[in-house]
């Protein structure tokens, strides 16, 4: 594999041309563009760059909106809504987390619910983004069907990822934001890509045989991890994502998508908790000692900590040359 070394600033001005030249105004395709950077610089490369061909492709095919303008409304002084116009997620987040970090400071708990957008990127951003400001997060997205269930050979959960934030207030937050499959899609994608083999366990081919074969798994089917647990929890978060605020589930996402390789229309779930009022003020020293005790067990890291570090190199960052080329050749 060749790869190129780009600056975070020119990864961020690659997203931001293409995504403007596909049809985004500035506001949606620099909040595009920046959360691709981040994810870049700390290193999650499946939701950087190899994220904007799927993005070029959805504003191509008019499914998403590149000049959405998200409006945020109070149902109630905890019960937040965005309407996301159709658009991509990170300009939703841009115009509707500062007030649920209101609202959940003042009342001890908020929720945001967002609707009518289409997420494609980490999902860390929005808790850690809580997290700084002394509140626990929690948040969900459901995805198109290419998970199956425990037990099932078909198709019916999104890879369903979940993010949760917890705030420290003389250090980083801990911050994990994982798929509830056995392996995100994008990192399936990518170990195809490379020509690369993935673990036992992650999928299943078209004929429902376990296969470490990631291009097999591509045409059949992710497993959730953990066998039933995880199934479970996947399950939870296609409720909490889509019935619970007024969205689809994964299985009826595909029935309204295009199929462009964009992301489809859905939901977000998204929970704020304020520590200091639920407990009266009595959890950080009790937090700290269990998270220092935590970092301290041998083999143990805790959840975050990786990011953190990526961060500190401000230096270039190796990107694969093909991606490029492909990036550069979408019109």
């Amino acid at each position: 594999m060749t790869t190129t070394q780009l600056s975070l600033e020119d990864i961020y001005l690659i997203a931001l041309k293409a995504l403007k030249a596909a049809g985004a105004d500035e506001n949606n395709a620099s909040a595009v563009a920046d959360v691709v950077m981040k994810a870049e610089r700390d290193g999650s490369h499946s939701h950087g760059l190899f994220r904007i061909p799927g993005y070029v492709a959805s504003l191509q095919s008019g499914k998403v909106n590149g000049q959405a303008n998200p409006e945020l409304n109070a149902r109630t002084p905890v019960v937040l809504h965005c309407d996301g116009d159709l658009g991509y997620a990170p300009l939703a987040h841009q115009r509707s987390l500062g007030k649920l970090a209101d609202a959940a400071t003042s009342n001890g708990v908020a929720t945001l619910s967002i609707t009518r957008t289409h997420h494609f990127a980490a999902l860390w951003p929005e808790t850690e983004a809580l997290a700084e400001q002394g509140l626990v997060a929690i948040t969900c997205v459901s995805y198109l069907p290419n998970v199956a269930p425990f037990g099932s050979h078909e198709k019916l959960f999104g890879t369903n990822p979940i993010a949760f934030a917890w705030p420290r207030p003389n250090d980083s937050p801990v911050v994990f934001d994982m798929a509830t499959a056995a392996m995100a899609m994008g990192d399936v994608q990518i170990a195809a890509r490379d020509g690369k083999t993935v673990p036992e366990g992650t999928g299943l081919n078209a004929d429902g045989n376990e296969t470490t074969d990631p291009s097999e798994i591509i045409k059949g089917m992710l497993l959730p991890f953990g066998g039933y647990k995880g199934s479970h929890i996947a399950m939870m978060i296609e409720l909490l994502a889509g019935p619970l605020v007024g969205e689809t589930t994964s299985f009826h996402s595909q029935k309204r998508d295009s199929g462009d390789g964009g992301p489809p229309r859905g939901g977000q779930f998204i929970l704020a908790i304020n520590p200091e009022l639920l407990s009266a003020g009595n959890w950080h020293n009790e937090s700290e000692a269990f998270l220092d005790r935590l970092s301290h067990l041998d083999g143990t890291r805790l959840p975050g900590q990786r990011r953190y570090q990526n961060r500190l190199n401000l230096g270039p960052r190796e990107i694969n040359t093909e991606l490029l080329k492909t990036i550069a050749a979408a019109k």
